[in-house]
């Protein structure tokens, strides 16, 4: 054995690391932070919160090398933000609605 080498005890280390892996190769997923933030401000504030949470654990998952669960808390993030968006439009134009209604209802008295 010389000085380069780790010494053997036991079993050989898994292939794909000396210590069983690490972050897988390329990019992360997109985390969809920036969505999640603003739906939560401008949209719908329980489903924006619920992107946030799911975006902040995309990179930590993928450092620790679960690609899989970074790729499923980005896609949850994304579609909470997106139904986040859809909530708070959808809220948007029934004010609206409401507030023309109610304009209509007491110019007519």
């Amino acid at each position: 054995m010389s000085y380069n080498e780790p010494p053997s005890y036991g079993t050989p280390p898994p292939p794909g690391g000396a210590y069983g892996g690490g972050a897988p190769q390329g990019p992360p997923p997109a985390n969809n932070l920036v969505w999640a933030i603003l739906s939560t401000l401008f949209c719908c504030l329980p489903l924006g919160i619920a992107s946030i949470v799911f975006a902040a654990q995309v990179n930590g998952k993928w450092a620790a090398g679960d690609a899989a669960g970074a790729r499923e808390s980005a896609d949850k993030a994304k579609k909470f933000a997106i139904w986040g968006a859809i909530a708070g439009v959808i809220v948007i134009v029934l004010y609206i609605i409401l507030v023309v209604v109610l304009a209509a209802a007491s110019t007519d008295v």
